[in-house]
């Protein structure tokens, strides 16, 4: 199997990174993963990169002028890689219309909701204050319009009655691990 090359981009810990690499690991897994970019330079999940030595690229945002020279640096750095699929794995930065076409291979995020519901942060605590019944997670193409994309593949849960944003999280971001894996198995199958 000839695996596409991906660029996993992150700000935090990392645990959907780590498994997408663990994944990637399989010959039959379609991607192999070749740069981890950081737009936070002490995200704990720059620490996969030494770990599974994957090139890494950590860049701090307030060292360049504006959002345009920024994306130019990340769009230099996949091109000298052949990046051709970019998986957002809690990166906290809106990805512009102009990088998003510039970029020619898809561009995949999770999202920790069932979308087009909760789109952007505190998803939890929003179905919980909805009193929603079920939760869960969106894996979907990014568009220009923020967590817009068609959606490639949902999973979701029943919410507990003592249920807390942090819990909710926790058991959600359980469900991500499953689902990122699967919706990319299901795109380049």
């Amino acid at each position: 199997m000839i695996k596409k090359n991906c660029a996993v981009f992150i700000s935090g810990r990392g645990s959907n990174l780590e498994k997408l690499i663990k994944e990637s690991k399989n010959e039959n897994f379609p991607i192999q993963i070749e740069l981890i970019i950081s737009d936070n330079i002490n995200a704990k999940g720059l620490e996969f990169s030494e770990i599974y030595n994957i090139d890494s690229y950590s860049i701090d945002y307030s060292s360049f002028k504006n959002k345009s020279e920024f994306e130019q640096k990340l769009l230099k750095e996949l091109k000298n890689k052949n990046i051709e699929l970019i998986c957002l794995a809690g990166f906290m930065r809106i990805l512009s219309s102009d990088f998003i076409k510039s970029f020619t291979g898809p561009i995949l995020n999770i999202h920790p909701s069932l979308l087009p519901k909760y789109k952007g942060l505190n998803t939890h605590q929003k179905a919980l204050d909805n009193n929603d019944k079920i939760a869960g997670c969106t894996v979907h193409f990014v568009s220009e319009e923020l967590d817009s994309g068609e959606i490639i593949l949902q999973k979701s849960l029943d919410i507990d009655e003592n249920e807390t944003a942090e819990t909710l999280m926790n058991r959600v971001l359980k469900l991500e691990h499953q689902a990122y894996p699967e919706a990319i198995k299901q795109i380049f199958s």
